[in-house]
């Protein structure tokens, strides 16, 4: 009887730490507007509250351009910007040239046959005012920069800017040990700029699922997010060290993230308290997700 009694209270406290795990994952808005179809980096604004930008995985089909959406998933703003774009997979923000000014880096790093000589990192000052019609498309002016990796070309699908130290690290995408990469944010325009491999990063799991798909890091620089097909990865900075060291110490699975198809986009809220995930596909949800 007390054998049945603690097999019933293990599986009732089994369904309670389920349903917690669960519970801190919200929906906090649904992408509204059919051109929002493969969506796979999002960024959340730093001057405007309640906003993200995103990006399409389209490659040249969707131009070169990229969005803003409301924290509900309402176009507000669409982009266009010179440069032809050949497979853009990520987004994010930080800080650039001018002092306390944000930019918005875009990743034109895709590369499934891993056969391009250079890649593109579009760079972007943030706007300081949305267009009052969101049904008219308008151009900004950014700066394009190539860079080559030290090892040979490589399929990758994520950027991240670390504020600490200013440098943009990007992290391959499908290898058994994925690749760290890193480079000033000071780029120069004129030349390729050469990245530099910091290290690598092995994680459990068979091929298809470990591939990476994005990354962030926070606004403080104190926290790391990588997300992989199906698992998200978390490290917490240590006094200050690279990041790239961080990346390759013990990392916490995030054991509440529920994986699901074509969810490739990953970012830290600005407060760093939690992180949305968005997928590919029209009318995709966005979700939340606390960080404990």
């Amino acid at each position: 009887m007390k054998q049945c009694f603690f097999s019933i209270l293990a599986a009732f406290m089994f369904l309670n730490i389920c349903r917690a795990q669960i519970s801190r994952e919200t929906i906090i808005g649904k992408l509204s507007d059919p051109v929002l179809s493969e969506v796979s980096g999002i960024t959340p604004s730093r001057v405007h509250k309640n906003l993200f930008y995103v990006h399409n995985d389209r490659g040249k089909s969707d131009g070169s351009r990229f969005y803003a959406i409301a924290s509900t998933g309402e176009l507000k703003a669409t982009w266009y910007f010179e440069g032809e774009v050949t497979d853009c997979e990520d987004i994010a923000i930080g800080p650039g040239p001018r002092k306390n000014r944000s930019y918005i880096y875009l990743a034109d790093i895709g590369d499934n046959e891993g056969s391009r000589s250079f890649i593109k990192v579009y760079r972007f000052e943030e706007p300081a005012a949305l267009p009052e019609n969101t049904s008219i498309a308008t151009t900004i002016k950014g700066k394009a920069f190539a860079l080559a990796y030290p090892d040979g070309p490589r399929d990758a699908e994520t950027i991240m800017i670390d504020p600490i130290e200013k440098l943009l690290y990007i992290i391959s995408k499908r290898e058994d040990s994925v690749g760290i990469y890193t480079a000033s944010i000071h780029l120069n325009g004129k030349r390729v700029n050469r990245l530099k491999k910091e290290g690598k990063i092995y994680f459990k799991g068979r091929p298809t699922e470990k591939w990476i798909t994005s990354g962030d890091i926070s606004v403080d620089g104190q926290q790391a997010l990588v997300k992989a097909k199906d698992n998200v990865y978390y490290w917490r900075r240590h006094k200050n060290e690279p990041i790239h060291r961080t990346l390759q110490s013990p990392s916490y699975r995030y054991p509440a993230f529920i994986a699901r198809p074509r969810q490739e986009a990953i970012a830290f809220s600005n407060d760093g308290k939690g992180f949305y995930v968005v997928a590919e596909g029209e009318f995709a949800p966005v979700y939340y997700y606390v960080l404990e």
